[in-house]
């Protein structure tokens, strides 16, 4: 009898537990479709893709390696790797700094704070192609662009520059405009693990003669840390994949000094036709962005 009652109590629990977690799967589903079926199939789609041939309009072929092959020869794939790495690493560095110099800003007690602390993020509030469109009203080449025209008042230019026109400045141009676009976010992220940092450190490192200087790298950076590690991380990645602004701006020009990678692999796919070369082209980049968070990331924990 007692053994048919356990038996009876057993299968009750298995029950019990196949209902919790079908319920809990019932819970989770409605959330998992939509991120299965918008993000990891076209995922695995864009891989396949990077190992055929296949061109809008045409049959599609598996062709292996021969996207990857070409690649390494290709100057074109190089050149926008290489203007891609000085924007990604110029753009996500000026937002740290400055952000870190413009939270400590916001950080202290000043006249007008909550309303600067408001302002500050409406760079990061416009979409990218109003970001680029304003821009290339400041930036217009002639007299009746405001950035020429200050500048020209003040005496530092004696004749106007063509900004996104001009070889030389073009780059560093459009990085200007990356840093601006992303400082809010990094300096309200930064603000925010300024305030968690005890006021009581500060004070007594006053007291024992450490200046401003001196309390800023002691104090300040090390408890930053892992928040600068985090928002290094993220602006890298968004960085490396922008795409809106720096078209609306230049389009990659002049003569593919502003061609950033995704740039590149837009135009292969959607310009040219060449779509399983656009995805091998992807693929490259998801897996060299990867590979580089994986080692910053753990050089900073072995520092840690």
């Amino acid at each position: 009898m007692d053994g048919g009652q356990h038996t009876l109590g057993e299968d009750c629990d298995v029950e019990m537990k196949q209902r919790s977690w079908l319920g809990q799967i019932g819970l989770v589903l409605p959330f998992l479709v939509p991120v299965v079926v918008f993000s990891v199939i076209p995922l695995l789609r864009g891989i396949y893709l990077g190992f055929t041939d296949y061109r809008f309009g045409f049959t599609m072929s598996f062709n292996g390696l021969e996207n990857y092959r070409y690649m390494l020869t290709d100057s074109y794939f190089w050149s926008s790797f290489r203007v891609g790495a000085i924007w990604t690493i110029g753009v996500t560095g000026g937002q740290v700094i400055l952000g870190l110099a413009l939270a400590q800003l916001l950080n202290a007690d000043l006249f007008g704070q909550r309303l600067a602390r408001i302002l500050v993020l409406v760079p990061w509030a416009m979409p990218p192609v109003i970001r680029g469109l304003m821009w290339n009203m400041v930036l217009l080449p002639d007299t009746t662009g405001p950035l020429n025209y200050l500048l020209m008042q003040m005496g530092v230019l004696a004749q106007p520059i063509n900004w996104l026109g001009n070889v030389a400045w073009a780059l560093p141009s459009i990085i200007m405009v990356g840093i601006w676009g992303g400082l809010p976010q990094s300096a309200i992220i930064l603000l925010a693990g300024l305030q968690t940092i005890p006021k009581e450190l500060n004070e007594a490192a006053s007291l024992d003669g450490a200046g401003v200087f001196s309390q800023f790298r002691y104090i300040t950076l090390p408890w930053l840390k892992p928040v600068i590690t985090s928002i290094v991380c993220l602006r890298f990645m968004w960085n490396f994949n922008a795409f809106g602004v720096v078209w609306t701006l230049t389009q990659g020009g002049p003569g593919g000094r502003t061609r950033l990678p995704m740039l590149f692999a837009y135009e292969e796919g959607f310009r040219y036709g060449n779509a399983g070369y656009a995805a091998a082209l992807g693929n490259v980049m998801v897996l060299v962005v990867s590979l580089l968070l994986v080692l910053y990331l753990r050089r900073e924990l072995r520092e840690v």
